[in-house]
C-alpha cells in the first residue's frame, strides 16, 4: 500500500464515514494522480534497467573483463604493459564488390565463417580481440 493510500484511509477514518463529496473527490483524484505516477516510475525503472543491460553488454564487447568491471564499480583502470604484442590487421579484398554480387544470405554466411575460425584461432591463445569492421 502506498503512503498516499494510507492518508487515505487515516483521512477516512478521522472523517468516521460523513460524506464530504469535494475532499473525497480530491482524494480519488489524488490518488489516481498518485497510482499513475507509480506506474509510470516502475515503467521508467523497467525502461532504465533494459538500456543498462544494453550498455554493460557493449563495454563487454569492447573491453577486457577487467576493465569493464572496474569501470562499472567506478574504479580507476591503471594502464598494464606487455613486454609482447602483436596486432592482426585483415582485410577481405574486394568485399565490397563480393557483397555486391552476392546475395545477403552468401555475403553472411561468408562472414560467419571467417569469424567463426578467427574466433576458434583466438580462443586458443590468451588474446584480447578488438573488433574494427570497415568497408570503402
Amino acid at each position: 500500500m502506498s503512503l498516499f493510500c494510507s492518508i487515505c484511509l487515516q483521512f477516512r477514518g478521522i472523517s468516521r464515514g460523513r460524506r464530504a463529496n469535494i475532499i473525497d473527490s480530491m482524494l480519488r483524484m489524488l490518488e489516481q494522480y498518485s497510482s499513475n505516477l507509480e506506474d509510470l516510475i516502475r515503467e521508467r525503472t523497467d525502461e532504465l534497467e533494459v538500456e543498462r543491460n544494453k550498455t554493460e553488454k557493449l563495454v563487454g564487447q569492447l573491453l577486457p573483463k577487467s576493465v569493464a568491471q572496474a569501470l562499472k564499480k567506478g574504479k580507476p583502470v591503471q594502464p598494464e604493459h606487455y613486454s609482447d604484442c602483436t596486432l592482426y590487421f585483415s582485410d577481405i579484398v574486394g568485399f565490397t564488390t563480393i557483397s555486391a554480387l552476392s546475395e545477403p544470405i552468401e555475403v553472411v554466411d561468408l562472414l560467419n565463417d571467417l569469424y567463426t575460425m578467427f574466433d576458434a584461432i583466438i580462443a586458443s591463445h590468451d588474446v584480447y580481440k578488438v573488433l574494427e569492421i570497415k568497408s570503402d
